[in-house]
């Protein structure tokens, strides 16, 4: 390095004296133009300009020659001196130097789009530089950015034989097989490279995304709590994951009808994460098929206190499922008092109203939400009481016309998307996002779902009309939303659809 620097400010100095030189040859005949005499062997030379600025250029050019030669000269002495590298590494430094220009300007061209010219690059830099670990992974991704996934691939397997870049070429394979759609092998390569490397984001993430696919619920727990263990995941969210994940799981052991395991798993994921509906609603089930039905209570207020849910109420009926509206409505009422304000509190309380005919009661109980916030639920109920309360057919027709095209009302939309999503699930089925669905209201646009589950679901039977006009069964809903009764939701649809020959369905916000 101080070699280097020397030969650099002497050729810089030499450079200086010549240029000072030229000007003073110039200027020395006093006329100011440049015509220079010079005496060599007792012969007179008579410069002119052009031939000034041609000696000039030729000395600088013998000085480089000269520098070159000197380091030569320099090397060759230290091989007779015993230094058997000397004369390999003076021609190894320009090799270097050419290689590396080489390497950087193929990462300019990957940089700038351009696939093909990073290719060439990289291979000239991989003949000066013999450094595959280098040049490789700028001809895969040149190849990559092209569309020649075959010499990618290709490039991936080589990285794949040392160890330093073992972890980039099984990236680069899994990247290849989730573009490709092969998932399975996506899911052993990032296994693969998560062991490699448990402490790379994206890798786990991908993994865990992947297990859950596959619902390897046992192995995404696992994969979870690595992430835990080597910091790449805070307390909290590892909590909440981890419910999700036990949550999921119980519902998978629930369809295989092992009804005492899935009550388990759900008890464990609502421990885990209390204010996770899905698992709060589940556990509350399986407390009760244990005949545990304190247990079921103390889980279901706990967790309408954070977030008040139709499937919180659903659970909470279930708890006696043959009481009388009027028992019912006395038993919901600590539950009612948790949040009076809440909209699904007041939503709650005009449905148990309904189901003991007290519909004045469920109008008072709607408050403000029938001007401020009026959804299909809200108008349907409204439907319902003013048919409860023997209004004419018509004012019943209208304020069912208004509930078909009124939004939907809060349900399970993906935060990464917007799909809409008929059932809570922890893979977004659009985006396959983990743990990214929230109980929200969609996009306007939205359509309305057929699953009838949270219109009016703790109805019991079909409310009775006491005019002669009124057609009967309006509403019908049952209190666990398990049986097959015709919802509000299907009997607003088939009440207008008589009055309208054509209705327009709008486009489901994840299809647009």
């Amino acid at each position: 390095m101080l070699w280097s620097l020397i030969k650099i400010i002497v050729f810089a100095v030499l450079v200086a004296a010549l240029a000072y030189g030229f000007g003073f040859l110039i200027e020395s005949d006093g006329t100011g133009l440049a015509q220079a005499q010079i005496t060599l062997m007792g012969v007179e030379y008579t410069l002119s300009p052009v031939m000034l600025v041609l000696v000039l250029i030729v000395s600088v050019v013998a000085l480089y020659l000269l520098f070159k030669l000197a380091g030569f000269l320099v090397a060759l002495l230290r091989w007779i001196n015993g230094d058997e590298t000397a004369i390999s590494r003076y021609f190894d430094r320009n090799r270097e130097r050419k290689g590396y220009q080489a390497l950087s300007e193929g990462m300019m061209a990957l940089a700038s789009g351009e696939g093909q010219l990073a290719m060439a690059k990289a291979k000239k830099a991989n003949k000066y530089l013999h450094k595959p670990e280098l040049t490789d992974l700028i001809t895969a991704q040149g190849a990559e950015m092209v569309g020649d996934s075959q010499k990618a691939e290709e490039v991936y397997k080589r990285l794949l034989q040392d160890e330093r870049t073992r972890f980039v070429g099984v990236r680069g394979l899994m990247k290849q097989k989730l573009d490709s759609g092969d998932t399975d092998t996506a899911l052993k390569l990032a296994e693969r490279a998560f062991a490699i490397k448990p402490k790379h984001g994206e890798v786990g993430d991908t993994l865990l995304r992947l297990q859950a696919e596959s619902k390897d619920w046992g192995g995404a727990r696992k994969t979870l709590s690595t992430k835990l263990k080597n910091g790449a995941l805070p307390r909290d969210v590892f909590k909440r994951r981890d419910a999700v994940l036990a949550l999921s799981n119980a519902i998978e052991i629930k369809d295989s009808d092992e009804s005492a395991a899935a009550a388990e798993a759900a008890i464990a994921a609502n421990k885990a994460s209390p204010d996770l509906v899905p698992a709060a609603a589940l556990a509350a089930r399986g407390f009760i098929e244990q005949n545990r039905k304190r247990n079921a209570i103390k889980v279901i207020k706990k967790t309408w206190a954070v977030h008040p849910h139709p499937d919180l109420a659903a659970a909470f009926a279930a708890i006696e499922p043959n009481e009388t509206p009027e028992a019912r409505l006395k038993r919901f009422d600590p539950l009612l008092k948790i949040l009076p304000e809440d909209r699904e509190t007041k939503l709650l309380k005009a449905e148990l109203h309904l189901a003991a005919e007290d519909f004045p009661g469920a109008r008072r109980a709607l408050g403000d939400l029938i001007e401020n916030d009026p959804d299909a639920r809200v108008l349907a109920i409204m439907a319902a009481v003013e048919r409860g309360e023997g209004a004419p057919d018509t004012v019943v027709r209208g304020w069912l016309a208004k509930a078909v095209t009124a939004p939907r009302g809060p349900q399970w939309v993906c935060e990464n998307c917007n799909t809409i999503h008929a059932e809570w699930a922890p893979l977004c089925s659009s985006c396959s996002a983990f743990d990214t669905l929230e109980w929200t209201s969609p996009p306007q646009s939205e359509v309305v779902l057929p699953a009838g589950a949270n219109m009016l679901p703790l109805i019991v039977g079909a409310l009775e009309d006491k005019s002669e006009d009124a057609p009967a069964d309006i509403i019908v809903a049952n209190p666990d939303l398990e049986d097959g009764a015709e919802t509000a939701a299907e009997t607003v649809e088939a009440e207008v659809i008589e009055d309208a020959e054509t209705v327009e369905e709008p486009v489901p916000a994840g299809q647009k």
